[in-house]
């Protein structure tokens, strides 16, 4: 039930209800034992007092009857006697008897009905006292009244071992308990307003802390909205808190870049899709309009018709390639010799672009585990983009070097470069800027995020580096 309950509430509701806990557990044990040695700080002075008030009045008592001299026992230690230093002892607040080595009461010093009662001696302390200890002190009640109680041996000498008896000397605690309950009274007001005050304070700095919290949760259900360019608010905060918002002020920069460029992605698609569709249905309407007499017009058509779908089935090849290569599971690492391989890529580079020179630039001797494959395709998709963007004749020059924890390769080219706004989208699909310097053909806009693909599947990272008019080179990298 309690852990339903607890279950229910707010964190700033559980945090408070902790905090609330942890304070009372502090100031009230705190009190509890301030209150304490007070209360037995007035005992000792009042028995101090005590027995400070009684100890002339005894020594007094002796001197008059010289119970120290002779041997058994004193003759003037009789009933009598007992009870004149009863009544000396006896005043308004303190009442005294005297108690003969047996622990029997033989004198009380009340007279007037003012003065207090004594209460009953406890045999305990006074066969303490009998023993000669000097320093028995308890308190006990009579007639509802809590007495302080000091047990004084009498002794014939101050120094001598032998106790002819023990005076009680008791004094009511009634001054002190009322000092103590207004003491109390005052420190029970001071640790409520301790406790209303400390768990108010707590209250309101936790829900300052957690202010920043509720910003996050509503920013989260502007993101729930589709609304990414809410900002949580959370400025000038180095603890946990403000590292969450951070954390969280990137997580949703990312997710607007995602979405904005599956948008975009959705919206080139449909756009490159659509291209082709449009030249079918036009070449299909020119031919439905009975051109089919026609041989010229329909070889032409024909021709264009395929081309479209020559372009559509490269399209949905590229975008079932990236589909495909951003599983790393479907990779299929082997050991690849780069020497070999790029050697490989040189002799296959003239079949595939006779008219474009391949230089290798070779690096130190090194074996990866890598898909070889994804890494041929890769090279061949870039000597793909020289094709359609470089001047007849354009040198490549391809090689690798090795950097810690990875081998980086290089392709460049010596085309005409990229500009600072293609370089930005050069990774976006289907983003594809005017032919740079070679007219004719077409590309689908998928190349390099499709390298991109390839190279993040091997646990590598790519990146551009050029200047219009200058070339372009593509590094990529993979882990040893």
């Amino acid at each position: 039930m309690m852990s339903r309950i607890f279950g229910r509430l707010g964190l700033r509701a559980k945090m408070s209800l902790l905090y609330a806990v942890l304070l009372m557990f502090s100031v009230v044990p705190v009190s509890y034992y301030s209150y304490w040695n007070i209360w037995q700080l007035f005992i000792h002075n009042e028995a101090s007092h005590v027995r400070a008030e009684a100890k002339p009045v005894i020594s007094h008592w002796l001197k008059n009857r010289k119970l120290g001299m002779g041997h058994g026992a004193p003759a003037g230690f009789a009933p009598g006697d007992a009870l004149v230093l009863a009544r000396d002892l006896t005043s308004r607040n303190t009442a005294a008897l005297v108690l003969n080595r047996s622990g029997k009461v033989i004198a009380r010093g009340k007279r007037l009905s003012e003065e207090p009662d004594s209460p009953v001696p406890n045999p305990e302390f006074v066969a303490k006292a009998l023993s000669g200890n000097n320093e028995v002190t308890y308190w006990n009640k009579r007639n509802g009244i809590l007495y302080l109680t000091c047990l004084i041996p009498l002794r014939p000498e101050p120094d001598s071992p032998r106790v002819l008896g023990v005076i009680q000397v008791s004094r009511p605690l009634s001054t002190i308990r009322k000092i103590l309950f207004r003491y109390g009274y005052m420190q029970m007001a001071a640790v409520m307003i301790v406790l209303i005050l400390g768990i108010s304070l707590g209250h309101w700095l936790i829900g300052l802390s957690l202010k920043d919290l509720r910003s996050l949760s509503l920013a989260c259900r502007e993101i729930e909205k589709g609304n990414f360019n809410r900002n949580p608010g959370v400025r000038n905060r180095k603890d946990e808190i403000g590292k969450l918002a951070d954390s969280f002020q990137l997580m949703t920069d990312r997710l607007g870049e995602m979405f904005g460029s599956r948008k975009r992605f959705v919206t080139n698609a449909a756009h490159e899709l659509l291209t082709p569709l449009t030249g079918l249905r036009g070449s299909l309407e020119v031919l439905l309009r009975d051109a089919v007499d026609e041989p010229e017009t329909v070889n032409r058509l024909a021709k264009g018709m395929y081309r479209e779908v020559n372009h559509l089935i490269r399209l949905c090849d590229r975008l079932l390639g990236i589909s495909r290569v951003e599983n790393a599971a479907d990779v299929k690492k082997e050991a690849v010799e780069l020497k070999s391989f790029f050697h490989r890529f040189q002799e296959q580079s003239r079949l595939f672009a006779p008219g474009i020179p391949v230089r290798i630039q070779e690096g130190p001797p090194v074996t990866v585990m890598a898909d070889a494959d994804m890494l041929e395709q890769i090279l061949l998709n870039l000597l793909s983009n020289v094709l359609s963007h470089c001047p007849p004749e354009t040198p490549v020059v391809s090689g690798w070097r090795l950097i810690p924890g990875f081998v980086e390769i290089r392709f460049s080219d010596g085309g005409p470069g990229m500009d600072a706004e293609t370089l930005s989208r050069a990774f976006e699909p289907f983003f594809r800027k005017e032919n740079r310097g070679k007219a004719g053909g077409r590309g689908t806009g998928l190349g390099l995020a499709l390298i991109r693909s390839m190279v993040d599947a091997q646990g590598g990272s790519v990146r551009i580096e050029c200047s219009p008019g200058e070339g372009t080179s593509v590094f990529f990298t993979l882990p040893l």
